[in-house]
């Protein structure tokens, strides 16, 4: 009765499931060829060697960061889950060039919305690495995480892992 008289909403689930936000080819997050996200400095995830230059949300939530460089989006799912999406490696030096946002910081996204659009063949020439990392920044205030079985993925469809917040 209190929640319906003061407008309280039913609390957030904890457990959300995060979709590949790139088509490509699952790549372990050990495997990824930059020790900075391979030994997990920046968290737990996943990488994915891209086949289409969309990247699509992993999740539904708040678009908190948009680099100036676009090369990378952060993420807030509404129940606290902040997902950072890195589009290749040493690409912030490309400095924007093959890179399209259709987002805005503070845009409030759907899974499978479009966020970005980028240019593979470009990326291949410039960056060190077209393998592109999908953290969880906050992964220490996760309880459970747990990874699908998934080779090929599709943007904003195949289910990578579910993750549930302490």
């Amino acid at each position: 009765m209190f929640k319906k008289m003061f407008g309280k909403s039913e609390p957030q689930s904890k457990k959300i499931e995060i979709v590949s936000p790139i088509t490509g080819e699952y790549v372990a997050i050990e495997d990824i060829p930059d020790p900075v996200f391979a030994q997990k400095m920046m968290g737990e995830g996943f990488g994915i060697k891209p086949t289409e230059g969309i990247v699509a949300a992993p999740i539904s939530g708040e678009v908190v960061n948009v680099f100036p460089t676009k090369h990378a989006i952060g993420i807030k799912a509404e129940n606290g889950v902040e997902l950072l999406i890195h589009v290749g490696l040493e690409t912030v030096a490309m400095k924007g060039a093959g890179f399209k946002t259709h987002i805005s910081q503070g845009d409030i996204v759907q899974k499978g919305d479009t966020l970005l659009e980028f240019d593979i063949t470009l990326i291949e020439k410039e960056a060190s690495s077209i393998i592109s990392p999908v953290i969880i920044t906050n992964s220490d205030v996760l309880s459970e995480i747990k990874f699908e079985n998934q080779t090929l993925l599709t943007k904003g469809e195949t289910p990578v892992m579910t993750v549930e917040m302490k």
